[in-house]
């Protein structure tokens, strides 16, 4: 892996993972997830990941037309690199999942390397009182539900895009799905560099041990050696604790209320920029520095945001 002289924050705005119940400071509607994107930006991130949902119940909504009205307004109000899902939801198909990337051809969209368990369940444990009817079914539904990401389902994202200048976000859960990058690196249907997002503490992927930080670090590297940026995400309470061991080794972090809502022990992050601002806090202690977004741009070799769709 090559070392980069700044360290790029990214801020997941808001995804799948948690329900409107589980947080009064969740964003929402478009005029939500488009302010705490630009807050989250201004507070520090140079990339903003980014799903949408419905604003009347929340739930995740795929639609291109979810996501048009906060893509058009972030992009007016701020110069950061918009990252688009095309993960979605567990309980959405790929044809689905794929439309936003490839309607408006973002500069980064995220992608799955790999099917895998996604327990949600664990938190109908500490969230109890779920006041949207959607809620619960769907979490109770990720114990005997997979996350579909197939061998297929990954090159039809790849293919969809292809032309799109899109780089990927790629979203790795455990050391297998590495080795699937690997093959997709082998077939040319990604380019370097790539764009490694290392998971930990979902619940059928890697822990988060500093060990397995340190594994899955150390198979990138071998893997992929300087064709590779790498970055992490630490789901709850190890959001933090995953940023400041990766930023140590030389990597980039993402932060935001998608992969946690907390800010510290019983205490409920205020908004995505907080959370920002720990992990810039976090960078800068260590005596580095934070990349800005165009820093971002060169660093991860991005197109540029005037050659996006929106």
């Amino acid at each position: 892996m090559a070392k980069n002289r700044k360290v790029v924050i990214t801020c997941a705005v808001t995804g799948a993972i948690h329900t409107p119940s589980m947080s009064p400071h969740l964003p929402v509607t478009a005029q939500e997830i488009a302010d705490a994107a630009i807050e989250a930006a201004e507070a520090g991130a140079a990339i903003v990941h980014l799903h949408a949902r419905d604003p009347k119940t929340g739930k995740p909504d795929q639609s291109p037309e979810a996501f048009a009205p906060f893509l058009k307004v972030i992009k007016q109000r701020s110069n950061c690199v918009i990252n688009i899902t095309t993960g979605g939801a567990p309980t959405m198909m790929v044809e689905e999942r794929v439309r936003p990337a490839a309607t408006f051809k973002p500069e980064v969209a995220s992608l799955n390397m790999g099917s895998m368990n996604f327990g949600l369940f664990p938190m109908l444990g500490r969230f109890k009182d779920l006041k949207h009817d959607w809620e619960r079914p769907y979490l109770e539904g990720s114990y005997e539900r997979i996350f579909k990401n197939t061998f297929a389902d990954i090159e039809y994202i790849l293919t969809t895009c292809a032309g799109n200048g899109t780089r990927f976000e790629i979203e790795c859960y455990d050391i297998g799905h590495l080795y699937t990058l690997a093959y997709f690196l082998d077939r040319g249907l990604v380019k370097p560099p790539l764009f490694v997002q290392s998971v930990f503490g979902i619940l059928g992927g890697i822990g988060t041990h500093p060990e397995d930080v340190a594994h899955m670090k150390r198979t990138a590297d071998r893997l992929f050696g300087d064709d590779y940026r790498w970055s992490v995400l630490g789901a709850g309470r190890n959001q933090l604790v995953i940023a400041a061991m990766a930023a140590a080794m030389g990597g980039n972090v993402r932060v935001g209320l998608e992969d946690s809502l907390w800010i510290g022990p019983g205490q409920l992050a205020k908004s995505n920029a907080d959370q920002v601002r720990r992990a810039r806090a976090i960078i800068e202690n260590l005596g580095l520095e934070i990349a800005s977004s165009d820093e971002a741009r060169e660093i991860l070799s991005l197109k540029g945001g005037d050659k996006v769709a929106f």
